[in-house]
This record gives C-alpha cells, structure tokens and sequence, in this order.
C-alpha cells in the first residue's frame, strides 16, 4: 500500500485561502498554481466561474492534460522537484498572487468539451506523436499538436442532413492505427492516417440487447482484441474489435455508464456510472455475475468521476464528491487506504504512467453570486485545483 503522500497542487481560482501545515489528516503540500498568463484582474475575472473537469497523463509521462469547465484545455509539463526524492515543507497558498506553472499549451474549443485521449505512443523525442484528439459539442473531432498546439486534422461524422454530428466520446485503439468515436447507438471508426469524412460506422443494435442510448465511454483490452463500450443507458457491451462483433452485454450499473476500464491483463472489466455510488468489477471469461463492488462517493451527482488502474495492475484509485481518494486492491476488491485529496468533489484521479505519482483534478460548477457574499464563500486553496501526488514508497498490501 501507499505509505505516505507529498502532493503538489496548481489551483484554478482567483480567491485562496492558506492552507494549514499542522493538519494531521491530509499530506504536506508543495504548492504553485497554474491557469492564465492573464494579469491577475484579468485572469480572476476569466476563472471565476471555471471548474477542472478531468486530467489525463501523456503515454511518456512528460506531461499531463486537463480539461476545463471555459471548453479548453490545457498541457502542463511535470515540474523538476516532482522527480526529486528530498523531502518538501508544507507551504501556504498565495492570495491572488500570479501563478507559478503556466500551461505550455492551451488549446481553445469553440464549445463544452466532451471527451479528449492521448495517442498512445505519445513520446516527447518524436514530435510525430505528440498528438492528442478532443471532441466538443458540433464539432468534428480534432488532432490537436501537443508541442505546437496547433490542430493537425479533423476526423468528421455527418448525420442524414448531412450536417457535422459530434462524437460523446473517443478513444485510439491499442495498436494507435484507428479512432474509435461513440455517438447516439453507434460507433465510428476513423483511419488515423486518413483525415476527413470517412469512416466505419457500425450500429450498436444488431438485433441484441446492446446499448440504446449515448456511447459515453469506450475502452480497449490491453491484449485479446476486444473493447469494451458504456452507455447512458445504464448498459455495457464488450465487442470483438476486428468486426465489431458483439460479445457480452452487461447489466447492473444504477446509473448512466460514465466509464468502462479494462484491467492491466485484460481479464476484467471496471465500469463506474452516474449517480452510483460503486464502481463494478466483471470478469469477462465469466460475466454470469458481478465479482465484486467498489465504493466511491458520487451517489447524488451527474458529474464524471473517473478512476484508474496504476501500471502494474494491483491497485484502482478513484475520486469522489467528498474529496477523497479512495484505493483499493484488484485481487479481492478489499479496500487499502484512502486520502484527502481536495475540499471539493475529485473528479478525475490518473496514476502515473511508470513513476509513483498521481495525479488530482478537482471542482464542480458553482453559480454567481454577490461580491459581499463571494468574498466570504471563497475557496480555500485545495478546491477546484489539478493537483500531482508522490507515493514515497510501496509495500505488497
């Protein structure tokens, strides 16, 4: 299990409060912020009704990508004290100060970002794969140059009239040669190398119980050639890859399906939905019943809260409306540890790809409210920030 946290955190709004260094129930944190290159009138102005929606690590490690509530989002390089092994002390956050981290990218979507993956042999040496896609609401979706932040192409669905129809989620396949996008019923699959309009299209209801509603999430098996597909209509189905085939159709989320994750060998399959306060664990060689159910905090929210499996594929982490971090063990499903990771609902949580970092997004969308009554609700420095954590060691739970 993780025996002790140093955390780094950048924080995404303008009113911060000092963090106290005499807490005994949250780590010692390293603290820098990060957002705009705004001045500080003006990048408060920008923030204040902006909100981090999710984060995700780059393949190589270098860097991570987060997105946000005003439709972009934003590359930020891992710092160098993060690879550092000499101990930190605690530090306040600054009050309306500039920030520290600046984004190297940001990219801007013209509206709401659904959903945004890395490609998969993303490495920083070779600028040819420094790519990430995103889709937003109409419109295609978009390669994006994670060195530039320039768009490379566009991959574009159009429905019956012919007009652009925005994918809800996207992810490469295993061997980064495809792009799957889901859509209303359907999936499509675009050529990486081939830019444009065209495409596969396979329907989802081929005359099976599958999914009948949106494609929410989407992911690949690490080795036997399947992927696994959620929907809003509380329904998972795993297909076979090459056809598009379908397999098992599952059953038991309480919630729309928010997100399907495959285990590091494969042989199991982690689905988490909305509203639901477990995220469920299938094994796919049986799929007769549900192995077993992990607790997370996110039973009275619409919000993503996504989760994830550290690389060695011993342990699943995920975040929750009550700011923790909850970790638990794949063999049994037996909960570890868990962790104060924000004042504010952690709704993304990604392990880093090969070293012992984490790391943390975290906020909701807050409503306008008088400038007296800001003043006093403003946030303390751990809500509505992406913050990095170090798990200074390791034991065999």
């Amino acid at each position: 299990m993780w025996l002790r946290l140093r955390r780094w955190w950048w924080r995404r709004r303008r009113s911060i409060r000092g963090l106290s260094s005499g807490s005994t129930s949250r780590p010692a944190a390293s603290t820098t912020s990060l957002a705009s290159s705004a001045p500080p009138a003006a990048a408060a102005s920008a923030s204040a009704g902006n909100f981090l929606k999710g984060v995700k690590w780059s393949p190589d490690g270098s860097s991570f990508l987060t997105s946000c509530d005003d439709n972009s989002l934003r590359l930020f390089y891992l710092p160098e004290e993060a690879y550092s092994t000499e101990a930190e002390h605690p530090a306040e956050a600054a009050v309306g100060g500039e920030d520290s981290y600046g984004a190297s990218i940001q990219v801007n979507e013209g509206e709401p970002v659904y959903d945004f993956c890395w490609y998969p042999y993303m490495s920083v040496s070779d600028p040819a794969t420094c790519v990430f896609a995103t889709t937003s609401r109409d419109h295609p979706i978009h390669l994006w140059d994670a060195t530039t932040g320039e768009l490379r192409c566009t991959y574009r669905a159009y429905d019956a009239m012919d007009e652009i129809t925005a994918a809800l989620s996207i992810s490469f396949n295993s061997t980064g040669t495809k792009l799957f996008a889901g859509y209303n019923k359907a999936i499509r699959v675009f050529d990486v190398h081939r830019p444009g309009r065209d495409f596969e299209q396979h329907s989802l209801l081929k005359g099976c119980e599958g999914p009948t509603g949106i494609i929410s999430s989407i992911s690949f098996s690490p080795h036997n050639g399947m992927l696994a597909v959620g929907s809003y209509s509380q329904t998972t189905a795993v297909y076979a890859e090459s056809n598009m085939e379908p397999l098992y159709v599952l059953h038991g989320q309480l919630g729309g399906v928010t997100q399907v994750l495959f285990s590091k060998d494969g042989n199991y399959l982690y689905t988490g939905g909305r509203k639901d306060p477990y995220i469920l664990c299938w094994d796919i060689r049986n799929t007769v019943d549900i192995v077993y159910k992990l607790y997370r905090s996110s039973d009275t929210t619409n919000q993503r809260i996504h989760f994830d499996i550290e690389p060695c594929g011993r342990h699943l982490a995920t975040g929750g409306q009550d700011g923790m971090v909850h970790i638990y063990d794949l063999q049994g499903g037996q909960w570890v540890t868990a962790f104060q990771a924000a004042a504010d609902t952690v709704n993304g949580f990604a392990f880093h790809p090969y070293l012992p970092l984490a790391t943390t997004s975290s906020g909701h969308r807050r409503f306008g409210m008088e400038d007296e009554i800001e003043e006093e609700l403003s946030l303390a420095g751990d809500e509505n920030c992406c913050s990095v954590w170090k798990f200074s060691s390791l034991q065999e739970a």
